[in-house]
Formats: structure tokens, sequence, C-alpha cells
């Protein structure tokens, strides 16, 4: 009880931070997302970008605009990493490997941020400042700009598959959201003891005599939009576990309140901008319940779970820092893969066996409680589609969803998104443990080795960036199956959202009958929720068995 209460006032506080911050975030975002005026330093990137900031685009257009900026994105931090000992403030360390910075161009540009290097030694100042943290922004606003097309949709009715203008969604997102808020964050925790700073590393002389080298560098800037885009990655190679990073309770709480605000505002804006704020309401709801069940049990399993040992050290005290504790970092860990988020301020490698399992699980349902920012949301709201379409089937009419009739095209596009992650993390979890490359990296053997490797699959194909700590994945091998993973799982998911966006854009907007299922009150909360939960027991359980729950029983 004496570690948990500390971690109760944390959560009470977050609860009313988020209370607060929710509501007007989501205002502001349905506006951004529904304006029709530019501000004058948006008109001057339009003109840089060449781009009609009035045209409507097709989702076709649209899904051809996020896939040519995130090429484009690669192909210029792949040459970031393959030049940067020849750019200014390189502090002398060498080119990434080729399969290196092929997966570290495709990690930061999808949103996901797995790191198989050590930051303070692998990257410079320069990539650091203007390749990741600049990829850590854009990557954000393209899943925020995705959810806010998907919503449009749902709103629009017959103007011929018209879902709004990318650029201008992802110039408002970076200029009016991130930006912004991204800048108080980092003085907040600059402030608190963060380091910022372009120095190169410092040598000290500590009280034993033993000389230390500490890496510096534009470390507060990074971690604010690391944990506020829901990107993670880390400019140390043990994350927000670093006091340089992470450096109290107090920032760990603002790092968690800064992952979790945009995604629940994410779906406040939603339900605004269908004109029905009930509806956002309904989806945040089934957000938080899943969040909730996530914290309660991964806090269970690591403070009087199985192996923990609550007497002697105050639950699971290996692999976590003592400034942090257990629940503190349970909170941090439910959060973070609960959301796209990579950051951890603890080992996962080190949680129980229950507790690992629990994160693997916030990943495998596809990261929507709350899920990354704009991710989150689409994702939600392509399972609201398939409850829909369960509910229909149930009393023998055609099912539709806030007046949008869902036909074969449209759950034909629903059913490929759904099952493009479980192929990507089934098919790459068997390769790389048949693969002698893929068991070459593994630390364990028998359950927790078989966790290692799915975990770090279903990280790079859910774009979450998490690892499990066990894995040696700086070769070739792994470098280019998360690459692909991460790659697949990112867009593919975003061109059948823009494709469903651009199917419900064409239709009319139907009024509501005796007949349609209501999609804004608990019956429907609840059966959102069961239908999450199934679609994952259903595909993962075999996996899970193997694993954690093998491990767990063991």
């Amino acid at each position: 009880m004496s570690e948990l209460a500390p971690t109760l006032g944390q959560i009470a506080l977050l609860l009313v931070a988020l209370a607060v911050a929710v509501p007007l975030l989501g205002r502001a975002l349905a506006a951004i997302y529904t304006s029709e005026k530019h501000l004058g330093v948006e008109k001057v990137t339009y003109r840089l970008l060449r781009v009609d900031p009035d045209a409507d685009q097709h989702w076709r257009s649209y899904a051809m605009s996020v896939l040519g900026f995130s090429l484009v994105s690669v192909l210029a931090l792949f040459a970031f990493g393959r030049l940067q000992q020849h750019l200014p403030l390189s502090l002398g360390v060498a080119p990434l490997p080729a399969d290196g910075a092929w997966n570290t161009a495709v990690s930061f540009v999808t949103n996901t941020n797995w790191q198989w290097y050590s930051g303070e030694v692998a990257i410079g100042h320069l990539m650091q400042a203007s390749g990741l943290t600049v990829q850590n922004f854009a990557s954000a606003a393209v899943g925020m700009a995705v959810a806010a097309a998907f919503a449009r949709s749902l709103a629009r009715s017959r103007n011929g598959g018209r879902v709004g203008n990318f650029w201008v969604d992802l110039v408002r997102t970076t200029l009016r959201v991130l930006l912004p808020i991204a800048l108080v964050a980092a003085v907040l925790l600059v402030a608190a003891g963060a380091v910022q700073n372009l120095l190169e590393p410092q040598t000290v002389t500590g009280l034993t005599g033993t000389a230390q080298h500490l890496t510096g560098g534009p470390v507060a800037s990074q971690e604010a939009i690391k944990e506020l885009g829901t990107n993670g990655g880390g400019f140390y190679n043990v994350n927000s576990a670093h006091p340089f990073e992470n450096p109290t309770p107090l920032t760990n709480l603002l790092e968690i309140f800064l992952i979790l605000v945009i995604p629940f505002a994410m779906a406040w804006a939603f339900g605004l901008i269908v004109r029905d704020r009930r509806q956002g309401i309904a989806v945040m709801s089934v957000m938080a319940m899943l969040l909730g069940i996530s914290i309660a049990l991964v806090t269970w399993a690591e403070t009087a779970g199985p192996g923990t040992a609550p007497a002697l050290a105050g639950g699971a005290m290996e692999g976590k820092e003592v400034r942090f504790g257990t629940a503190a970092s349970a909170l941090f860990g439910a959060a973070t893969t609960g959301t796209s988020t990579g950051a951890v301020n603890a080992m996962h490698d080190s949680f129980t066996a229950p507790g690992g399992g629990v994160l693997l699980v916030n990943m495998m349902l596809g990261e929507i409680a709350p899920g990354g920012v704009g991710s989150g949301l689409y994702g939600m709201l392509m399972l609201a589609v398939v409850t829909v379409f369960l509910a229909g089937l149930m009393v023998g009419r055609t099912p539709e969803y806030l007046g949008k009739k869902i036909g074969q095209k449209e759950i034909w596009l629903v059913a490929l998104y759904v099952l493009t992650t479980p192929v990507l993390v089934l098919v790459g979890s068997a390769v790389s443990l048949t693969a002698a490359d893929g068991l070459a990296g593994l630390q364990e053997s028998g359950p927790h080795g078989l966790t290692e490797a799915v975990y770090a699959v279903t990280s790079a194909s859910n774009n979450n960036g998490s690892a499990f700590g066990g894995l040696t994945s700086g070769t070739p091998f792994w470098n280019t199956l998360l690459g692909l993973c991460m790659l697949l799982g990112r867009f593919l998911p975003i061109v059948f959202v823009l494709a469903l966006a651009g199917r419900f854009a064409v239709q009319q907007q139907l009024p509501a009958s005796a007949g349609t299922l209501p999609t804004r009150g608990p019956l429907f909360v609840g059966m959102l929720t069961a239908v999450a939960l199934v679609v994952v027991g259903l595909t993962y359980v075999p996996l899970l068995a193997l694993g954690p729950i093998a491990e767990s029983l063991s």
C-alpha cells in the first residue's frame, strides 16, 4: 500500500489534468480541421509547397499525398544517417550502416521510433534535431491528418469522395497544435532538470575519482515531441529512464500526460466534427475503459503478481528506476503500449510474465486504448464499423454508422484493415523464430525468448517502437524484417482508412430510423469493447499461450 499510495495520487492528478485539457484541446482540434481560414504563416508555407490550400482532395489524391510526403521523408532521413559524419555537430560519429539507416528512416517516418542503436553514441546532434525530431512532428501530423479526413467523411454527404486537403491538415496540425504544446512541454522539462544544449560530451570526475563521459544535446526538445506525438524512441539508450530525459516523478507524470492528451482529445474532436458530441464520448469511453483495465492489471502484476517480492523490494523492482518505483513504471508502461509510443521508463523485459503479457496485448489490440495520435481514433472507428456490421447481421438489416450504409465494398475495406496487422505479426513472428539469424538475436530461450521475438514484431507492425529489451536487433536480418513490418503496418492501414473515407463521403447521410443501432450509449460502448477484445483473443491466443501465459504458469 505504501508503494501504491503516491501512484494513486499521481493517477488522480493525471485524471484531473486530462479532464480539463481534453475538452479544450478537442474543441480546438475540431475547429482546426473544419475551418476555412488560413493563418499568414500557413499561407507562406502553402506558397513554398506550391499547393492550393482551398482545393478539396479526392481520397486517392489525399492518399497519394500522404505516401509521397512519407517517401521523401524516408529518403531524406536515410541520407542523414548515411552522411551524418560529414554534417556539422556530428560529434565525430560514424555513418549508420545501410540496413541500420533504412530501419531508422522507416522507423521515425512511420511514427514507430524503434531504435536498434544507442542514441547517445550513434547519432550526432544535427541528425537528432533536424532529422529525428522533425520526423517526430511530421509523422504525428500525418496520423492526425488521416483521422481528421476520416471524421470529415462521416460528416459529409454526396461530395464526390473528397475528404479534405492533406497539406492543409499537415501544416495546421504542426503549426497550431504540435509546435506550441511541445514548446511549452520542453520548457517545463528543462525547468525540471532535463538537458538541452549543443555541447560535446563532457568529462567529469566522480567522488570515487573515476572519470565519466556525460553526453548532452537537444534532449528536452526531442523528449517533448516524442511523447506528445506518441512517437517514442529516446535521446539515450535507456530512453525515459535516463535522468537527463526524465529527471523526477513529476516529469514522469508530465510525460504520461503528453502521451495521452491528444489521442483522447481526437476522440472529443470527432464528436464535434460529426456534430454529435456523444459519439465522441462513446468512443473515448471505450478507450478509457481499456486503458483503465490495462493499468490495473499491469500494476497488480508488478506489485503483487507471480514472481514479485513485495515484502522485500516493494514489488518487481528489477529493471525499474528507484525514483519511479513499480507502480509508476507500470502506469508508464500501460500508457506507452496503449498508445503507439515507444518510450519506456523501465525495462519491459524485466516485467513479470503477466505484466509483460498485458503490455503485449495492449499493442495487439491495435493500440486503441487510446492509441496513437490519429491512428488510435481511426483504429477505434474501424472497429466501430465492425460492431455496427455485426449488430446489423443479428437483426437482419443493412448496417449503417452515422447515417452511412455499410455494404460489401465497405466491409471488405474494414476486413483488410483489421487483418493487415495480425498477418504481419504472425508471419513476421514465424519468420523470426524459424530463421537462424532471427534466433541468434534472442537473449533467452523457451517462452520468454519467444515473447522477445513476438514483442519486437508486434511493436514494429503496430508502429509502437518499444522493445522487450533482451533482443539483439541491430543486425541486417532484424533491421530489414522490422523495417518491412513498420512500413506495411503504417501505410497499408492508412490506404484502407482513406479508401473507406472516400466511400463514406460519396454517400448521402441518412437519418436514423427505428432499426438503427444507437452508437452513443452504454450498449454500444459495451459491444465495441467486446469486439475489440474478441478480435485480439481469436487472433493471438495461441501466441500468448506459448509465450507469457506459459511463462506465468511455469
